[in-house]
C-alpha cells in the first residue's frame, strides 16, 4: 500500500456543488451539456421547482470526465435556496437511483465543498485500515502543500496505475496549454510587429503634415503681414539667425567640416569611377570573332588527331611486314 496526495475541494459550502464522474470523454460531454441536465433532472424527479446548473465540466483522464453542479430549488415565498450537497449525495446513492445514474455512465458521486478543519484533523489523526502509523505519519510530515493537499492511501496496483494515468493525462493537458499560450505568445509577437510598423508609418506621416502645416503658417503669416514694417521682435529673430548664420559658416566650424567631408566624397567617387572605367569588357562582334577563332583552332586540332592515329596505324603495319620478312630469312 502507498500514500498519495489529493488536492482539497476548494468551493465554499454555501455554494453547494456536487461533483460526478462520467465514464465519457470531456468533448463528449460538453457537445451533450443539455443532454446531461435533462438526465440529470430527470433523475431528481423532474420537479419544477428543481433546476439543474452545471458549474463546470473538467476531464480526469482520456475516457473519464468530472461535472461539477448544484440544485436550485425555488421556494413558494419566491426565494430560490441551493439544496446542500449531502441531501443530494444521498439522494443519488440509493439503490433505484444509483441504477438510474448508471445506465447514463456515473462511476461516482462525491460532494466538493471544503471539509471543516475538524474533519480533516479527525481523518489525519485516524490512520487508514492497513496502513502502518509510522507510514502514515511520515506521509503527513512530507505533505509540500497541507493547506492545499490531503495524504490518501493508493490501495492496490489499479488504484496506483489509475493515479499514474490521471498524472500522465494532467501533464499532456499542461503541455497542450503551454502549447497554445505559445501560440498566443507567437500571434501577439506578429500583432507587435505589425504595431511597430505601423506606428512608424503614422510618425513618419504625422512629421509630413507638420511640415505642411508649418509651410501654410509661415504662408499664411507672410500674407498677413505684408504691407507692414519689421516689428521689434521681428529684429531681435533676425539678428538672432544672422549669428547662427554666421556661427555656421566660420571656416573653423561647421562649414569647413562639410567642405571637408564633401571633398573626401567627391574623392571616393571619383576613386570608384576610375577603378570601374578599368574593368576590361567587350562588344557583341569581338566575342564573335574570338569565338569563331577558338572553334577553328579546335577543328585544327582535332585533325591532327586524327592525321597522328592514321600515321601510327601505318608504322604498326610496316612494322609487322618487317618482321615477317626476317623471320622467312632465318
Amino acid at each position: 500500500m502507498a500514500v498519495g496526495y489529493s488536492c482539497l475541494p476548494s468551493a465554499k459550502p454555501e455554494d453547494s456543488l456536487v461533483g460526478i464522474v462520467f465514464n465519457k470523454k470531456d468533448q463528449e460531454i460538453i457537445s451533450q451539456q443539455q443532454q446531461v441536465i435533462d438526465a440529470l433532472h430527470k433523475c431528481f424527479g423532474s420537479k419544477p421547482t428543481i433546476s439543474v446548473s452545471i458549474d463546470g465540466v473538467k476531464a480526469l483522464t482520456e475516457d473519464r470526465t468530472e461535472v461539477v453542479f448544484y440544485l436550485l430549488e425555488r421556494l413558494q415565498t419566491g426565494l430560490t435556496r441551493r439544496i446542500p450537497p449531502a441531501e443530494i449525495c444521498t439522494y443519488l446513492e440509493q439503490p433505484n437511483i444509483k441504477a438510474q445514474i448508471s445506465t447514463l455512465g456515473v462511476l461516482s458521486v462525491a460532494p466538493k465543498t471544503v471539509p471543516s478543519k475538524e474533519q480533516i484533523q479527525n481523518y489525519l489523526d485516524n490512520p487508514p485500515a492497513g496502513l502502518e502509523p509510522i507510514v502514515w505519519k511520515q506521509a503527513k510530515l512530507d505533505n509540500p502543500d497541507p493547506e492545499k493537499l490531503i495524504p490518501t492511501p493508493l490501495i492496490g496496483f489499479q488504484e496506483l496505475s489509475r493515479r499514474t494515468k490521471c498524472q500522465e493525462y494532467e501533464t499532456k493537458q499542461h503541455q497542450k496549454r503551454l502549447e497554445i499560450i505559445s501560440d498566443d505568445i507567437a500571434e501577439l509577437n506578429r500583432n507587435h510587429t505589425t504595431t511597430v510598423a505601423k506606428i512608424a508609418e503614422h510618425k513618419r506621416k504625422l512629421l509630413e503634415l507638420q511640415h505642411r502645416v508649418l509651410k501654410v503658417l509661415v504662408h499664411q503669416e507672410i500674407t498677413r503681414k505684408m504691407g507692414y514694417a519689421i516689428q521689434a521682435d521681428e529684429e531681435q529673430l533676425r539678428i538672432k539667425l544672422e549669428a547662427i548664420q554666421a556661427e555656421l559658416s566660420a571656416p573653423t566650424q561647421f562649414k569647413g567640416h562639410l567642405k571637408e567631408l564633401t571633398s573626401q566624397i567627391r574623392m571616393q567617387n571619383y576613386q570608384t569611377s576610375v577603378f570601374e572605367g578599368e574593368r576590361y569588357c567587350m562588344d557583341e562582334v569581338s566575342k564573335e570573332e574570338i569565338k569563331e577563332q577558338l572553334l577553328s583552332q579546335q577543328e585544327g586540332i582535332s585533325l591532327l588527331i586524327n592525321i597522328i592515329k592514321e600515321d601510327m596505324a601505318d608504322l604498326k603495319t610496316i612494322e609487322e611486314i618487317i618482321n615477317e620478312e626476317t623471320a622467312r630469312r632465318r
